[in-house]
């Protein structure tokens, strides 16, 4: 079989094939596909279904580099995963959950099957849970929704916390300010926010209380409405704690809770608002728990394997 994608815009196709057409190469050998530039664009020839994933995946890909994405390899690698039958995604509904944010048009991807469960979460439920281990994008995805959300006038302001239990909650003895108290332990979401914001915009919108960062302790007592709240860590919150945030929700707000269950910091044995949480809570209407697993890891592929060689050492 043999498929013709229009494509003869020699930019795209250098970012496409990437250097000395490594993407191209990679493609071929893992899809068993053949594809050659004609002057109509690019035909790939091979078998029905291999042809037919690949024109998929290159539109797909085509699409990220029309909104001024950048291919790299780990890309490609991402897409060749979910081209696996047992994936069964759907690259036109992937192409579909691109997250624009910030001024500049960044796009932000899910790049498994998982990660297009957790979005659609995001999208279709108040609160949401994001369980998983490291590296599995629980922390990135939920903050470009929510700079999305404040991008779109969904809501009003982004709200960041998550349990300082390394201090004991107790940041009075430490230097500096509220902001600057909590500071070192909602990096990981600032560093989010870096990649998506221009440096002076989030400053910005710090300063003027459109982003704000908290210790979950200074949760209690408020309403949070309008805004897009992310508990990060959540692992390390009591049951106490955990209800205390959760009934903070307020109209027009939506709530992603994210942690990796086996990496609490809690006391050894001490009951875990997290898995407490779904115990109580898995029946309840709005409320969506999305398991992320050593599949949905997009970092370095060692981080996948480390993760899958402690869960084989300590199984049983």
């Amino acid at each position: 079989m043999d498929r013709t994608i229009p494509l003869d815009d020699p930019q795209k196709l250098q970012i496409l094939f990437g250097s000395y057409d490594s993407n191209l190469r990679l493609i071929e050998k893992e899809l068993k596909v053949r594809v050659v530039r004609s002057d109509k664009g690019l035909k790939i020839s091979g078998q029905d279904q291999q042809v037919n994933k690949t024109c998929d995946m290159f539109d797909y890909l085509i699409g990220l580099i029309e909104k001024g994405g950048e291919i790299k390899t780990r890309d490609i690698t991402y897409a060749l995963k979910l081209a696996q039958p047992e994936k069964g995604v759907d690259f036109k509904l992937l192409a579909k959950e691109k997250i624009d944010v910030a001024i500049s048009g960044t796009l932000v991807t899910p790049k498994t099957k998982g990660q297009i469960e957790y979005v659609d979460a995001i999208k279709h439920y108040d609160i949401v849970f994001g369980i998983g281990p490291a590296g599995t994008g629980k922390t990135y995805l939920a903050m470009a929704m929510a700079v999305n959300a404040l991008k779109k006038g969904l809501v009003r302001r982004i709200i960041l916390t998550r349990p300082a239990i390394e201090a004991g909650e107790s940041l009075g003895f430490l230097p500096g300010d509220m902001v600057q108290k909590v500071l070192p332990y909602l990096r990981p979401l600032y560093d989010a926010l870096y990649d998506m914001m221009d440096a002076a915009k989030v400053e910005s919108y710090t300063e003027q209380g459109i982003i704000e960062v908290a210790p979950l302790a200074f949760m209690r007592g408020r309403t949070l409405n309008d805004a897009f709240v992310i508990l990060d860590e959540a692992q390390n919150s009591t049951p106490f704690q955990m209800k205390m945030f959760l009934t903070r929700l307020g109209f027009d707000s939506k709530t992603v809770i994210t942690g990796d269950v086996t990496q609490s910091d809690l006391p050894k044995g001490g009951p875990n608002g997290m898995v407490d949480a779904e115990d109580v809570l898995k029946n309840i209407e709005g409320i969506k728990f999305v398991h992320l697993t050593g599949d949905d890891v997009v970092r370095h592929e060692l981080v996948q394997r480390i993760i899958e060689a402690y869960d084989d050492a300590h199984k049983g």
